[in-house]
């Protein structure tokens, strides 16, 4: 793309875009796309510096990334762990369990919680801080990861504690969903501070990553602690899963507490401005929903794919195999996600996260096509080991591809102003997506499971992977393009849009702490005294 599209005229301080009504989306969706511009100018007129010339050392600029987006290993973590919980309690209480609404409530419960989450704080994380909702996200996470440990049903009843737990992971799932909006989206302008070239490894390293390396952690602790505790004490043993969530958002406290604004927030934010919302949403409302639409088609595979992994399970082991062995395994097939995602984190910076993911979606709705066709042959208890390897290879490609590539794209697709909500929102269909992937595909693999159980285990690689490949398509060609200096260019862009629309942008941004802007104020109230102490003299 042409390096020149975008010039600004300091006489009229209008940036005049090339065409900046195609990105409105009353045009071709091609001409969506983020054009290059490698010089940073301020909607006045005047040359600003770029993110990453602030006056900050390595670790300065490094620190914020880490303390931001590590926190997403506690959803890893807390939303892993329940699944080995929910099997601890149904030894616990056979039958007082599988018959309660519980049994489904305590592992999806959470879900809703995210999307509240997601959405409350990215409002709160545009509207008031990023820093402050973000540690108040963590202060929940903290709060009921530790009260779900210790749930509790009065008199001791098993009704009444299944309903606490219930109750406690709703309200843990509100701070999941905090950690999307304003853990990724500060993340994501921190890294803006960063070398350029590298900024998008950093951004999946302490986002998906900790994802992942949380679900692998969320499957080897269960196994732990149950070697450690033996079968016959599993009520203390799914306590201590649960109450050990504390301590990754716990030992992010202080590193928050101490956080401050993202630069991109101080100049960008319109915290203390009308946000003018039909403006936004023409601007915005295309590229909302192609990433909106993929984050859905993404979730909702996932979960049709997480179907198999007991399936996986229960040919490697016996019916009276130990516990602890059943978990091991599902370590070793979580294992596989971290190849996929680390080795991404790179190749994005190298071609790009529209590329990447469009790459990674495809080649993963192909290995799905081939273990449909081959399912019949790889469901044998003898073809184990080869449905373990062609099933990481898929997970892995999965990870590769949307898992790193669709929160880096959502959070780096619009300006400073509005992406908090703008996260959150395509955060929040993604998991809308992930409920309904859950409940469709369910039902289908149900439908056959009795009857024909091949079947039961095609249909739905069948239609997920259909859905893959889909995705690619949308990716390919729908989505916008990703650079380095996206966020800074966009930030441009959209001030001189809403400038062309009449609106003030001179109340946008926070006050500024710059060296220059206190010595011009120390030299204007300076020579008002003078002026004060002339008058009176």
């Amino acid at each position: 793309m042409s390096t020149s599209s975008i010039r600004l005229d300091p006489d009229t301080a209008m940036e005049r875009p090339l065409s900046i009504e195609k990105h409105t989306g009353h045009t071709p969706p091609e001409a969506a796309p983020i054009q290059e511009q490698p010089t940073n100018t301020s909607y006045e007129g005047q040359s600003r510096p770029a993110y990453d010339e602030t006056e900050k050392s390595r670790w300065e600029r490094l620190w914020p990334v880490i303390a931001c987006g590590a926190g997403l290993f506690s959803d890893g973590y807390l939303n892993g762990v329940i699944g080995f919980v929910s099997t601890m309690l149904g030894k616990i209480y056979p039958t007082a369990y599988a018959s309660s609404p519980a049994q489904r409530n305590v592992s999806s419960i959470t879900f809703a919680g995210t999307v509240v989450g997601m959405l409350i704080f990215g409002y709160t994380s545009d509207h008031y801080s990023r820093k402050w909702s973000l540690f108040a996200s963590t202060v929940i996470l903290i709060a009921f990861a530790a009260l779900s440990a210790g749930s509790y049903g009065a008199g001791g009843s098993s009704s009444g504690l299944f309903a606490a737990l219930t109750a406690w992971r709703f309200l843990l799932g509100i701070g999941i969903g905090g950690e999307y909006p304003a853990g990724s989206v500060g993340c994501a302008e921190s890294t803006g501070e960063l070398k350029s070239g590298t900024r998008n490894r950093w951004f999946i390293l302490f986002t998906n990553v900790q994802i992942d390396i949380g679900f692998v952690v969320s499957a080897l602790v269960p196994m732990i602690v149950v070697l450690i505790t033996g079968e016959n004490h599993l009520r203390a043993a799914w306590r201590i899963c649960l109450g050990l969530g504390v301590i990754p958002p716990l030992s992010l406290l202080y590193l928050r507490l101490k956080l401050n604004e993202p630069e991109a927030y101080r100049r960008e934010t319109m915290a203390k401005a009308k946000t003018p919302w039909l403006l936004v949403i023409k601007f915005y409302w295309w590229r909302l929903t192609i990433v909106s639409l993929i984050w859905f088609i993404y979730d909702f595979s996932g979960y049709s794919f997480s179907l198999f992994s007991s399936t996986i399970v229960d040919n490697l082991l016996g019916d009276n195999s130990p516990l602890w062995k059943s978990f091991g395994w599902t370590t070793l097939i979580y294992l596989f996600y971290l190849p996929g995602c680390i080795g991404g984190s790179f190749v994005s910076d190298w071609l790009g996260p529209k590329t990447t993911l469009g790459i990674g979606v495809l080649a993963q709705g192909i290995v799905g096509f081939i273990m449909a066709g081959v399912y019949s042959y790889l469901a044998h208890p003898q073809n184990v080991a080869g449905f373990v390897i062609v099933y990481g290879v898929f997970l892995a490609l999965g990870e590769f591809g949307p898992g790193d590539n669709i929160g880096l794209i959502a959070s780096k697709s619009c300006a400073t102003a509005v992406r908090g909500q703008y996260y959150g929102i395509a955060a929040a269909i993604g998991k809308i997506g992930a409920f309904v992937g859950d409940q469709v595909l369910a039902i289908l693999y149900n439908r056959y499971k009795d009857t024909d159980p091949i079947k039961a285990g095609q249909y739905p690689f069948f239609v997920s992977s259909a859905l893959c490949i889909l995705s690619a398509g949308i990716a390919f060609f729908l989505l916008p393009h990703i650079g380095q200096d996206t966020i800074d260019e966009e930030d441009v862009k959209f001030r001189a849009y809403l400038a062309e629309n009449g609106y003030d942008v001179s109340q946008m941004g926070v006050q500024r702490e710059s060296a220059e802007h206190i010595v011009g104020q120390t030299e204007v109230e300076g020579g008002n005294e003078v002026t004060e102490k002339v008058a009176k003299a």
